[in-house]
């Protein structure tokens, strides 16, 4: 079985960072995809929840503002409560274990921020310096 889900989006609003009362951080925001066609030459969008948790959330609360174009990958999560009226509530949203910020960032601090996952590390695009030449001073052995 399998659940992932890859999304690329703008943030409706800037999001909010509570914690659990055992002190675990969570951060969620709403995130707004386009839909790949049109109604009536309207582009029309689908408005999706997203949570993060511990460091990755603090480090989205820090540099995820609204406007803001996110990739995010993770899974999607339906939970239930009561509500107050005693009728059952559905929601649906992604939990979210790798963010990456496609705009620069560099009006907060002149940093460049790049993707992040669940643990806060920065992980390095393998591709980033595509089409530059390579050094190679050592010798090959062919």
């Amino acid at each position: 079985m399998l659940n992932r889900t890859i999304l690329i989006g703008r943030l409706t609003r800037d999001g909010e960072l509570r914690y659990t009362p055992a002190g675990v951080a969570v951060f969620t925001f709403t995130l707004a995809v386009d839909r790949p066609f049109t109604n009536n030459g309207q582009r029309e969008a689908d408005f999706i929840p997203i949570v993060t948790w511990r460091q990755l959330a603090e480090t989205c609360a820090n540099y995820l503002r609204k406007g803001r174009l996110t990739a995010i990958e993770g899974r999607i999560q339906v939970r239930n409560y009561d509500n107050s009226e005693g009728r059952r509530v559905y929601v649906t949203e992604v939990i979210a274990d790798n963010v990456r910020f496609l705009e620069s960032n560099r009006g907060e601090g002149g940093q460049d921020l790049g993707r992040q996952d669940q643990t806060g590390r920065e992980n390095q695009d393998p591709f980033q310096e595509d089409g530059k030449p390579i050094d190679i001073s050592d010798d090959l052995p062919f």
